[in-house]
């Protein structure tokens, strides 16, 4: 949640925030502001609403000439979305100014004994707490403004990023972290901060990702980084693989549709290098050191969130059908506070697009306090994720923008069928003819992705029909089932109707009782071990006047006999058939949000990269 952006070096601070804040606007756009050292002082400049709404702001501001900034977009913890709330946030002498990303959980407790200092509060946020209580540090030890930070570091409670400037040190800049992303890039004589590293790939591929617990400060072009204890580190330098053209829209109207065309590509870049079925060959590198321990696993648990969790349901048939390990799905926000029973040999695997999901990061510190193996898959390439687990697997799907994931699930899929294809071929569950037989099938899914996605102006014709609707109802067994729940979230999340995901048996315990001749229901019926129930619990809805929205297999004629309406994959491997069977209802989604007049790419209340509990 929140995006943070900072400049300082020669040139221009301020058109450089505001393009890197719209890059992060994904992250939240409940407020958005800047501060900014010039010949007039360090002055703070915020406003509620989108980045947009402060560039209007900023033009009544006067000549914001400046070589060093900070920014920062919000998504709202503390404090509803207003002027106020908006970072960046003061010291009450205003000689300092902070944006921050995170959540300071004894914030409440610090405010307290600040108010009994004397300090007041302009503003309902835990981050205003944060400054003034680093304030409070330096004025009462009469220490410098990086000692006072590290100081406050020992005392806080929770997550962080932050970056302060300060008006007598005009071309500093102090950041630390802890449970929130911080990324260094590194110019020449100029240094980028931010939250990922969206803002930065345009003026560099140098970048420093900034570890818990460090400080880094920028002096007069040089930069130094500290621990907590005030120990320097000496910082490993990478380079971004990242291309300017994958973070643009290229075209498309809106990103989550250039991702959702993007699948093809995002899924063949997923198994490029991995996959060589012409040779019989699936290696993972990430599993080289481990896979002794993933084989002879007693059980296989799996922990993420939102469509991270849905990609991990999918993996749980995929394991105990290839492998025979028990798999546990586990939502990461109840399995941290569950005190699950976890063992050394429990192999957790840990889900997350970002790298960055405060309850993924909290589950895998509680797994590996008891021993086990963790395995992690996400996409973000030097994300706290990738660092705190013992080995993992990239997604490779390249920046993904839309807060509603798409290429990100197609991802994470492919990576853990490929785990499966693995794990069951090494263990023995799976014969070689097998192996290679699902090894070559895997190959033509990018192909068969791509056939699926022309059905694009058949579902936006259908998509009008359907834009008014208050409910919709989801309903697929087997690996489809996984699917209903991401088709129903995905419009939630983008067109706020509402919808559920069940596996289509439970219908008749209790769904089944919305079903009228205006609530649509979308089956995924496509042709499986489950086909022939899933017809009957469709003749079911088709008997109470629902309205059936059916993604089934090319040349089905059954279906089609009873759906209104029929949307058509490619025939497949049973477990491969959930990377098909969610394009349709990925688009199914974009056009209904799109003609309700939603905003696609930045819904309501919502985030991409979730770094608070």
């Amino acid at each position: 949640m929140c995006g943070i952006v900072a400049y300082v070096g020669q040139q221009e601070a301020l058109p450089i925030i505001i393009k890197g804040l719209k890059r992060l606007e994904y992250r939240g756009y409940d407020s958005a502001g800047v501060a900014l050292i010039d010949k007039r002082g360090l002055n703070v400049y915020k406003k509620k609403g989108k980045v947009s709404e402060l560039e209007n702001h900023l033009l009544g501001q006067g000549d914001l000439h400046s070589t060093i900034g900070i920014g920062h977009t919000r998504w709202a913890t503390h404090g509803e979305p207003n002027d106020v709330n908006a970072h960046p946030h003061y010291s009450s002498s205003e000689k300092f100014a902070m944006i921050h990303n995170g959540i300071i959980e004894n914030y409440d407790v610090l405010k307290t004994d600040l108010k009994n200092r004397g300090y007041t509060f302009q503003s309902e946020t835990d981050s205003e707490v944060f400054m003034k209580f680093i304030e409070d540090i330096h004025k009462n030890n009469n220490c410098s403004l990086e000692e006072a930070v590290r100081l406050a570091l020992h005392k806080v409670v929770g997550a962080y990023a932050i970056v302060i400037m300060n008006i007598e040190e005009p071309d500093t800049l102090i950041a630390a972290r802890k449970g929130s992303p911080l990324v260094i890039g590194v110019g020449k004589n100029e240094y980028f901060l931010a939250s990922d590293a969206t803002p930065i790939i345009e003026y560099t591929n140098q970048v420093i990702y900034l570890d818990d617990y460090e400080i880094a400060v920028i002096r007069d072009g040089s930069l130094q980084i500290k621990t907590i204890e005030n120990v320097e580190t000496n910082p490993y330098i990478n380079q971004l693989e990242m291309e300017l053209e994958a973070i643009e829209k290229g075209g498309y109207e809106h990103f989550m549709l250039k991702e959702i065309f993007e699948q093809p590509r995002s899924i063949a870049d997923c198994m490029r290098g991995r996959l060589d079925a012409k040779n019989g060959r699936l290696v993972l590198g990430g599993l080289r050191d481990y896979m002794n321990k993933f084989q002879n696993a007693d059980r296989i648990i799996i922990t993420a969130c939102g469509t991270s969790w849905h990609a991990g349901l999918v993996a749980e048939y995929l394991f105990e059908e290839f492998a025979r390990i028990p798999v546990e799905v586990e939502y990461a926000s109840e399995f941290r506070y569950r005190n699950p029973v976890i063992s050394e040999k429990d192999f957790v695997i840990a889900i997350s697009q970002s790298g960055e999901t405060a309850d993924t990061l909290a589950a895998i510190e509680l797994a590996k306090s008891k021993g086990a193996t963790i395995f992690g898959v996400c996409n973000v390439v030097g994300s706290s994720i990738a660092r705190a687990t013992h080995a993992g697997s990239y997604t490779h799907a390249g920046p993904e923008i839309g807060v509603a994931s798409t290429k990100a699930f197609t991802a994470q899929i492919s990576v853990l069928t490929m785990m499966a294809l693995m794990l069951g071929y090494q263990r023995g569950t799976l014969t070689e003819s097998k192996y290679v037989q699902l090894l070559n099938e895997l190959e033509t899914i990018p192909g068969k992705v791509e056939r699926t996605l022309k059905m694009n102006p058949n579902i936006e014709a259908i998509s009008a029909e359907y834009k008014n609707a208050r409910n919709f109802l989801y309903l697929g067994r087997g690996y489809n089932f996984p699917v209903a729940l991401e088709g129903a979230l995905k419009l939630k999340e983008i067109s706020y109707i509402h919808a559920e995901g069940y596996p289509a048996a439970e219908m008749k315990h209790g769904p089944i009782a919305l079903i009228d001749e205006e609530m649509p229901v979308v089956f995924i019926a496509t042709k499986d071990n489950s086909y022939e129930k899933v017809v009957s619990n469709i003749q079911e809805v088709k008997a109470r006047k629902g309205k059936i929205i059916a993604v089934v297999t090319e040349g089905d004629t059954v279906v089609r006999g009873m759906a209104d309406h029929v949307l058509e994959v490619p025939d497949t491997a049973e477990a491969f058939v959930p990377l098909l069977s969610v394009i349709p209802l990925q688009i199914l989604s974009y056009h209904i949000a799109v003609m309700r007049g939603c905003n696609v790419d930045q819904p309501r209340n919502l985030a991409k990269s979730v770094t608070v509990e």
